[in-house]
């Protein structure tokens, strides 16, 4: 039996972002232990998305677009633009800041928005590892293509091919595109997986998905993915993490007590700053 789950939803000002991973049901999938479905949507003349420098510990950031635009900079220095494609893998390990906001030259005209935005935890010998971002262009990654089926791996392994992304544990992440009455037989080579449609009516061995849902399937099945209408969907799952992990705000570990450092550090201006940019997001209170 595979289990369906409607995420979260939570609007940001007439910009709506899902939120698939954790839930009740889902806690993680693999190594993968939040997983946001951004927009789709359309920013009027002047406005985009506006994501202020905040911190990271314990865990690698995957940001996957359909649609826009989105720079992302960074306290190591990182200043790229992600574009519909693109893989941005940002390592936070001991630590690390980020800005992501719509470029301003864009802001002139209407300007789509429609991705996803993964969180990786990381092993618990690498929480500690040094930060690092690496951007992938569209054309690096590996593609599959066949009867009205597009198939890309963003990380991991999948479908006999193997993604340039660097991960730090066996990964599966694949962005999938169908054509209406096109299949997709879904990767089972890793322990767990799950499926989120993004957009479109689908089928599940011929049972229907609802839309911007997420599908958790049994280990070791097998299942073949139809679309009814053109469809936008992600595959994601791997190895499970070695441990219980913390979640609190933005940071992940496997120590309460490294997650309070953090916390600390980052009221304390000690995760560094980002060029240009002064804003940030204070620390919650709860």
């Amino acid at each position: 039996m595979t289990t369906i789950i409607a995420p979260r939803v939570h609007d940001l000002g007439g910009f709506e972002v899902r939120r698939a991973v954790p839930t009740l049901q889902a806690r993680s999938v693999g190594p993968f232990v939040f997983v946001d479905h951004m927009g789709p949507a359309v920013f009027e003349p002047g406005r985009g998305i506006d994501v202020r420098p905040h911190p990271h510990i314990g865990l690698a950031t995957v940001t996957f677009l359909w649609q826009g635009t989105i720079s992302h900079r960074d306290t190591l220095g990182s200043d790229q633009d992600i574009t519909p494609g693109d893989v941005n893998w940002m390592t936070a390990g001991r630590g690390i800041a980020h800005s992501e906001r719509t470029p301003a030259a864009l802001r002139e005209h209407e300007q789509p928005v429609h991705g996803m935005q993964t969180w990786v935890g990381l092993p618990q010998r690498d929480e500690e590892t040094d930060p690092a971002f690496h951007h992938h262009p569209a054309a690096t990654l590996p593609r599959i293509e066949r009867g009205g089926a597009l198939l890309r791996l963003i990380a991991g392994r999948a479908y006999g091919e193997e993604s340039p992304v660097r991960a730090f544990s066996e990964i599966l992440n694949v962005a999938i595109d169908l054509a209406p009455d096109a299949e997709a037989a879904i990767d089972d080579s890793h322990v767990e997986r799950a499926l989120y449609v993004l957009d479109g009516e689908a089928q599940l061995d011929g049972a229907d998905i609802p839309p911007r849902h997420l599908v958790v399937l049994d280990r070791g099945s097998r299942a073949v993915l139809r679309a009814k209408t053109p469809l936008k969907a992600m595959l994601f799952g791997g190895e499970p993490l070695d441990g219980h992990r913390h979640i609190w705000w933005n940071f992940v570990s496997s120590s309460k007590d490294r997650i309070e450092q953090a916390k600390q550090d980052w009221r304390d201006g000690r995760f560094g700053k980002i060029a240009g940019d002064d804003e940030f997001i204070p620390l919650p209170d709860r």
